[in-house]
C-alpha cells in the first residue's frame, strides 16, 4: 500500500503512471481541499473531483480539470443572464458539483461523500478529502484577503501578493480514514503539487505529521530551476518565504521527508536528492518515473 498527497494537476499526473504499475486498490490518495468553493449554490472539490475523474477513466487531461468532452450549456446561460461563474463548470461536472452541495446540506461528511461519488464512478483506488472540516486558502492582497480560487482562475494571478491564508472555524483534523491509510502504507509519496496550495493545507491537519514520523516518506519536487513546471507555485512560495525552487521545496517540507527527488535539469542543487526525469509531458513519461519511484519504494 502506498498512500500519496495530491493537490493540483502535478500529483494527477503521477497517479496516471502510478495507477497503470500498481495495483489499483493498493493506493490510497489524500486529497487537499483547502481551494474548495461554493458557486452557484454549489460544492466545487477541484482536487478531488480531478483525482476521481482520472481513477474514472474520464478525466480531461488536455485541461487537467473537469470531464471529457462536457458540455457548457448551463454555465453558458448563467453567465448570459448575468450571474458572476467566474469558473466554467462543465454540465456533467455541475451534476457532481450539485449532488456534493446537496449531500454537505444534509450534514453527511465529505469523507463519505467522496466514497459515495467514488463508487458511482466505479473508483477503486481509496480517494480521501484531507478533513471533514472545512478549510480555505485565501492570499493577502492590497484589496484584502481573497479566496485563491479568485486569485488564480478569476485574476489569472496577476494580483500581487503578501501572504497566504488558512482560513477555517475549527483547526481541521486528519479524518480515521486518513489516518488508517497511513498506517497501512509502507511508503507515503507527497506528489510534484504546489507546496503552499496543494500539500501544506494536507499536512497542516492535527495528528498528520505524527502519523508520517513513522513512515518513508518520499517527496517529488515540482520546480525546474526558480519555475514551477506548472500553475503559481513561484509566487505562493515567495509570498509564504521560501526559496521557489527545489530547495526551498525541500526546507518546506523539512523534518517529514526521508528521500527527495529533483529534476535531471534541475540546476539547483539539493543535498543527498535523487534525479530522475520528472516532466510527465504524457502517459509514458508517468509510468516511467511511476516505476522509479516504486523501485526506490522497494529498497526502503
Amino acid at each position: 500500500m502506498i498512500t500519496f498527497l495530491s493537490g493540483g494537476t502535478g500529483t494527477p499526473k503521477l497517479l496516471r503512471g502510478m495507477q497503470k504499475v500498481m495495483d489499483r486498490h493498493e493506493i490510497s490518495v489524500v486529497v487537499n481541499t483547502a481551494e474548495d468553493i461554493w458557486i452557484s449554490g454549489n460544492h466545487i472539490s477541484p482536487d478531488l473531483d480531478t483525482v476521481m475523474y482520472l481513477f474514472a477513466g474520464v478525466l480531461n487531461t488536455d485541461t487537467w480539470w473537469g470531464i471529457r468532452n462536457d458540455t457548457f450549456t448551463t454555465h453558458d446561460e448563467i453567465t448570459r443572464i448575468g450571474l458572476d461563474e467566474f469558473i466554467a463548470i462543465g454540465d456533467h461536472d455541475r451534476a457532481v458539483h450539485i449532488a456534493r452541495g446537496n449531500m454537505l446540506r444534509d450534514g453527511m461528511r465529505l469523507t463519505n461523500i467522496t466514497k459515495n461519488l467514488c463508487d458511482r464512478f466505479g473508483v477503486r483506488e481509496n480517494v480521501l478529502p484531507m478533513s471533514d472540516t472545512e478549510v480555505t486558502t485565501r492570499v493577502k492582497t492590497d484589496l484584502g484577503l481573497i479566496h485563491y480560487q479568485e486569485y488564480w482562475v478569476r485574476s489569472k494571478g496577476r494580483i500581487p501578493i503578501q501572504g497566504v491564508v488558512r482560513c477555517s472555524k475549527e483547526s481541521p483534523e486528519s479524518s480515521e480514514e486518513v489516518l488508517q491509510a497511513v498506517a497501512a502504507s509502507e511508503v507515503v509519496v507527497i506528489g510534484p503539487s504546489n507546496p503552499i496550495t496543494s500539500i501544506t493545507p494536507i499536512l497542516e491537519c492535527r495528528s498528520l505529521k505524527d502519523a508520517l514520523r513513522n513512515k518513508f516518506v518520499i517527496a517529488v519536487s515540482p520546480f525546474i530551476g526558480n519555475a514551477p513546471v506548472s500553475g503559481p507555485a513561484a509566487e505562493l512560495m515567495k509570498a509564504s518565504g521560501f526559496e521557489a525552487t527545489s530547495a526551498g521545496t525541500a526546507g518546506c517540507y523539512r523534518d517529514i521527508v526521508d528521500l527527495f527527488i529533483q529534476d535531471i535539469r534541475d540546476p539547483v542543487e539539493v543535498k543527498d536528492a535523487i534525479r530522475l526525469d520528472t516532466l510527465m509531458t504524457g502517459e509514458e513519461k508517468s509510468i516511467e518515473l511511476a516505476e522509479k519511484i516504486l523501485h526506490l519504494a522497494d529498497r526502503n
